[in-house]
């Protein structure tokens, strides 16, 4: 059975004459009368009854209409829906995130404006540390993740790397103070005063990358860092500063988040800062991951 005949049975029912639906159609009515007969055979069903003078439906015939119209209405639906995803439109993105990238302007400003442009995409969200993103996205779980480069900057720079990126912003790091350090004092933390402090940091199973641009930069300024308390959770480590376990290094995006008992100094350092990248499949046809990265670059 093909679509084409539920369209020459639907317009013969409709018109109840051939030679009418045949001009209809924009086809002969031979063929027409030969496609009928056809279909018939196929379904095992006289869907007519025909004399020189009329064509009635028979009651098969009526019960046919009724799901033979439904089926070139979900046909088309079906076809629409295509368009509507070859056009990314329609289907679902996995977007990962890391649990900085909340606290930035652009993700809510990117997935809002996406959600508004594209109501009929389904955005599945994820947070996860950069490291299990790059393993997700090497294994088709992710589309895109918003992500800090790892240790060395190869990932930001795209090198060796089955990813590409957009960067969309650049963020100070800050050092996390107790209100009544000394060192709160300062407009600027340099990073060799804080050789001594007791640091809270992610634990380097998190898979951050905020935790190898913290441990090269201890290194730069001549020590490795005290870890006295690890946690999982930036709101947890802002919390165990307030608590006078020690000080941390954050991203400044995270200066979002007021708490009594702390306050936040930029690290003087050069280099004392993270990037915040959009990363994608390289090589890969994605309208929807196409829609996405391009909406995040024009409000970078």
């Amino acid at each position: 059975m093909e679509l084409r005949h539920l369209k020459y049975f639907i317009s013969v029912a409709e018109e109840l004459h051939f030679t009418r639906a045949a001009e209809r159609l924009h086809i002969g009515q031979p063929p027409l009368s030969h496609a009928i007969q056809m279909l018939e055979a196929d379904i095992g069903a006289q869907l007519f009854e025909r004399s020189k003078r009329w064509v009635r439906l028979t009651e098969a015939g009526k019960l046919f209409l009724q799901d033979a119209r439904h089926i070139l209405a979900l046909s088309e639906q079906a076809s629409e829906k295509a368009r509507r995803a070859q056009r990314g439109e329609m289907g679902e993105l996995r977007i990962g995130f890391t649990f900085s990238t909340p606290f930035t302007p652009q993700f809510a400003a990117v997935i809002n404006s996406y959600r508004q442009r594209y109501p009929d995409v389904t955005l599945t969200l994820r947070e996860m540390a950069t490291n299990k993103q790059l393993e997700a996205l090497s294994q088709h779980n992710l589309d895109v993740g918003f992500m800090r480069p790892p240790e060395g900057g190869e990932l930001a720079r795209g090198v060796s790397s089955p990813l590409r990126f957009l960067k969309l912003r650049e963020d100070q790091l800050v050092a996390v103070l107790p209100s009544t350090h000394a060192l709160a004092k300062k407009k600027k933390v340099p990073m060799k005063d804080l050789a001594q402090e007791p640091f809270i940091m992610y634990p380097p199973s998190a898979g951050t990358g905020i935790y190898p641009n913290i441990q090269r930069l201890c290194r730069a300024a001549g020590f490795v860092p005290k870890v006295t308390q690890e946690a999982n959770d930036a709101s947890t480590i802002i919390g165990l500063v307030a608590a006078g376990c020690g000080i941390s290094i954050l991203p400044g995006s995270f200066y979002t988040i007021h708490f009594d008992g702390i306050c936040y100094r930029p690290i003087a350092d050069a280099g004392a800062t993270t990037s915040l990248l959009l990363a994608r499949r390289k090589g890969e046809v994605s309208p929807l991951v196409d829609a996405f990265v391009k909406l995040a670059g024009g409000l970078v």
